[in-house]
């Protein structure tokens, strides 16, 4: 254009301030364009060049950019708001700061770029106090609020702003806080908070739905995950590779392996992360042959390549299934045929392979020789092996690394523990168990939940919260003393199968319970 004599105008620049910073050397060219801005008469031109001051901010010329801002011959509040979010960007906090105070006047966009900035540097009451003085609040400040609680783990005060927005909320204000539930592992509440969403009317969106179907997963709520699979298919959500790969992975969780396969078989587009689910959602469930099979088809496919997420879940298949030559095989190849550096986690899933399967002193050489150091993870494994094959002497030692890396895990006290106990040895039951009151040690209590009708019931050791306690309880004691009568023993080899039997007793009882409130 500048060759041919033709003078580029305001729409000009306007395209080329939106793209010059996606230029290899942005900084330059934002400064040639600056130049051709001046010597073109359009240095008086405020819209252009607040763009300007916002293409230096972006490429990292602030000083430039302050430049520019004090020789303007007139600064209104669109020039003044992107000074405060250049600044904020920058972390020149204070100096934004003393900007917006100074201003005469203050737009919406004013108060949000403040209320961001703080919410950036964690500042969050220096955020609230803006907030509360903000006259003109739109669902932007609410949600930015809500946001910099949510970064800084304070779910109750942005439960309380969201609360009181009323139905001025959007569905960024509902997403924020649903993956924030999920942040905290308050899964319960994320589902809860969709079916206000049903009430008030609110379409959820894709990632919505996504966030939900991971709550499920968790929960392992399956009557919930399939409502809200119809739910997406009714209302024509598109299944993209996230949202399929959500719903694959909620079905495998809840032990659906049928409806994974077929929301699998269903996707036109697939990428690497779909072909992981599918193979560790397999193998976690016991299909380690199938998983074996799904890995050949996605390395016979050629168009995508499996990477370091593929083998992990491919070797825990051949863990979970006891094949253990398929495992070996496939640890080897990741290196010598796929170019895949092993790292501790694969390790983790071969250690955990050999010794499950009882090979507990190959199990031991392979950490002794690992390039990379052992972690807790490591160590961990092989001692869930030592206690499944009565090892109490290998226990011992192996005790000893994990309390060397980690002494304040009482997971390992307690499996230490367990491993005497299947062996008789009591003296040493109690001396462990003493070692963690010294230690002040305690464990994290596990923490169970079971879907009755729609509804989540959860179970905390030593929580006598449940609104049926009593009655569960009382079932409990009445189950275990059948038990003992079949000849049933409390011991550590047997828990599994009783808490097994316990919660298939529990999912009747509930469902009685629910009957005949109804």
């Amino acid at each position: 254009m500048l060759q041919e004599n033709i003078p580029p105008d305001r729409a000009t620049f306007t395209t080329l301030l939106r793209h010059f910073s996606a230029l290899p050397n942005p900084s330059d060219a934002a400064a040639t364009l600056h130049c051709q801005i001046i010597k073109l008469g359009q240095a008086s031109d405020r819209f252009l060049l607040t763009g300007l001051l916002n293409l230096y901010s972006k490429v990292g010329c602030l000083n430039a950019a302050e430049q520019l801002f004090v020789e303007m011959p007139e600064r209104d509040v669109i020039a003044n708001n992107a000074m405060i979010a250049a600044m904020s960007s920058h972390g020149r906090i204070i100096d934004a700061r003393r900007l917006f105070e100074s201003m005469p006047e203050k737009s919406s966009a004013s108060w949000n770029s403040m209320i961001t900035c703080y919410c950036k540097q964690h500042d969050v009451c220096a955020a609230r106090e803006i907030f509360d003085r903000n006259p003109i609040k739109d669902v932007v400040s609410w949600n930015a609020m809500i946001d910099g609680y949510c970064k800084m783990g304070q779910l109750g005060m942005a439960r309380e702003l969201f609360d009181r927005m009323g139905l001025a909320k959007n569905s960024v204000t509902w997403n924020t806080m649903i993956s924030e539930c999920l942040h905290h592992r308050e899964f319960g509440m994320a589902l809860s908070m969709f079916q206000v969403m049903q009430v008030e009317n609110v379409r959820p969106t894709e990632v919505t739905m996504v966030s939900l179907l991971s709550a499920c997963a968790h929960l392992g709520a399956l009557s919930m995950g399939r409502w809200l699979h119809a739910y997406i298919r009714n209302h024509r959500l598109k299944i993209d590779v996230v949202l399929g790969n959500a719903l694959i992975d909620m079905y495998f969780k809840c032990g659906s392996i049928e409806a994974a396969l077929q929301v699998f078989h269903g996707m036109s587009m697939k990428n690497v992360f779909c072909w992981n689910s599918v193979i560790a959602g397999l193998g976690m469930n016991g299909y380690g042959e199938q998983a074996i099979e799904i890995f050949l088809e996605m390395d016979r496919r050629g168009g995508i390549k499996p990477d370091g997420v593929t083998f992990v879940g491919l070797l825990s298949g051949c863990s979970h299934s006891g094949l253990v030559s398929e495992g070996k095989k496939y640890f080897y190849q990741m290196l010598g045929v796929y170019g895949i550096q092993p790292k501790i986690e694969h390790y983790g899933c071969m250690i955990d392979l050999l010794g499950r399967a009882g090979f507990l002193e190959e199990a031991l050489n392979l950490i002794e020789t690992m390039p990379i150091q052992p972690n807790s993870v490591v160590w961990g494994s092989l001692l869930r092996a030592c206690r499944i094959h009565k090892d109490a002497k290998l226990s011992e030692w192996v005790m000893q690394r994990l309390i060397e890396l980690d002494p304040d895990d009482g997971a390992n006290y307690v499996f230490l523990s367990n491993v005497y106990a299947s062996s008789k040895r009591w003296d040493d039951v109690e001396r462990c168990r003493q070692i963690m009151i010294e230690r002040g040690v305690r464990k994290v209590p596990g923490c169970s939940s079971i879907e009755v009708n729609n509804m989540i019931h959860e179970f905390v050791v030593g929580d006598t919260s449940h609104p049926q306690f009593e009655q569960i309880n009382s079932f409990l004691v009445e189950i275990e003393r059948e038990l003992r009568k079949l000849g049933s023993v409390v011991a550590t080899a047997q828990r599994l199968c009783q808490l097994i039997a316990i919660f298939k007793f529990m999912y009747h009882f509930l469902s009685g319970l629910n009957q005949t409130r109804k």
